[in-house]
């Protein structure tokens, strides 16, 4: 490999809500079967945040369990970095409510706003602190709850998303594990392909039919799979070819868990095999930021990640954005 890495992954963990939302049970909010939305998505559940619970509620619990397995105390966090549009109020960043709530008293904390690619986005940046001597000790989360700008009549994308959280402490590079390379660019000019206008009245968003686009995620869906499809294959290049690797050498991968069709398309064009891709979106649905360091978390807890494994993840996600790591656990 031609890199030494200068920060790791030195923790991990993931909160969902309690609350489950089946196929079966979307039949009776929308005009939609469970073999409809298994046949496009490859989704049969997702959770779904009650109202009380909040994106920082989500995000405290990641955090917590990432401090516990990396054996950091709250106080001695640096710096918090949040991905995520569902923020529990417009400012300040929800990142600072869960300062709050994890006690990490000495912490600076922000949100960056970068959609599904919002968690390596926070990587990169976390990685860019350590380098510069900056920080010893970053949390990074990726927390949505997007159930709370859905639009629930919409078949096309109400099945898609659900709720969650996921953190990871990056510390220092230790016995050469880390973060070896990393890629990320936007497009903006795609934006109005994937977009939620929010509740502005300033100025009002229309598609290409001239429609208005309402308050809720508006997603332009055949644009966005293929997009995405190439957008990640050219990002996974990237950061192998950084390293100096080939596919060959990867353990595992972790795509944003948005859609099956998509993963088993952008994997079965690069003729990797899909024993070697991790694949929860069955369970979670797409949960936007949370779902590169839910699929991460749950990896290293059921042991497809180990030490010494060499994985690769990839997301996209709107802006356009996409984003990949290498990273050596």
């Amino acid at each position: 490999m031609k890199t030494n890495p200068v920060a790791m992954i030195a923790g991990t963990g993931h909160s969902v809500p309690e609350k489950t939302l089946t196929n079966a049970d979307l039949e009776k909010i929308v005009e939609t079967s469970d073999e409809w939305i298994t046949a496009r998505t490859g989704i049969k559940q997702r959770y779904i945040a009650p109202e009380g619970v909040l994106n920082s509620d989500l995000s405290a619990e990641a955090a917590k369990q990432a401090l516990e397995d990396a054996g950091v105390l709250p106080e001695d966090v640096d710096a918090i970095v949040l991905g995520t549009v569902t923020g529990d109020v417009n400012f300040p960043a929800t990142a600072c409510y869960v300062q709050e709530k994890i006690g990490a008293v000495n912490a600076a904390a922000y949100d960056i706003s970068a959609a599904c690619s919002g968690f390596i986005y926070g990587l990169n940046i976390a990685n860019g602190y350590i380098a510069s001597g900056q920080f010893k000790n970053i949390l990074v989360i990726g927390a949505e709850t997007l159930s709370r700008i859905v639009n629930w009549e919409d078949r096309a994308t109400c099945v898609l998303f659900g709720d969650g959280a996921g953190a990871a402490l990056v510390q220092p590079s230790k016995n050469g594990k880390g973060i070896l390379s990393t890629y990320q660019k936007s497009d903006g000019r795609l934006a109005h392909l994937l977009m939620n206008p929010g509740h502005y009245t300033g100025k009002e968003y229309f598609d290409s039919n001239k429609e208005k686009i309402e308050p809720y995620i508006h997603m332009v869906g055949r644009e966005v799979f293929k997009r995405a499809v190439r957008c990640m294959g050219e990002a996974v290049e990237d950061v192998m070819s950084s390293a100096g690797v080939s596919a060959d050498d990867i353990d595992l991968f972790i795509p944003h868990q948005a859609n099956l069709r998509i993963i088993e398309l952008l994997f079965g064009k690069k003729k990797i095999s899909m024993d070697k891709v991790y694949v929860n979106v069955d369970r979670y649905g797409n949960t936007s930021a949370a779902s590169i360091p839910i699929a991460m978390d749950e990896a290293r807890r059921n042991g497809r990640i180990k030490d010494g494994t060499l994985c690769v993840m990839t997301v996209f996600g709107g802006g356009f954005t996409w984003a990949a790591t290498l990273v050596k656990f």
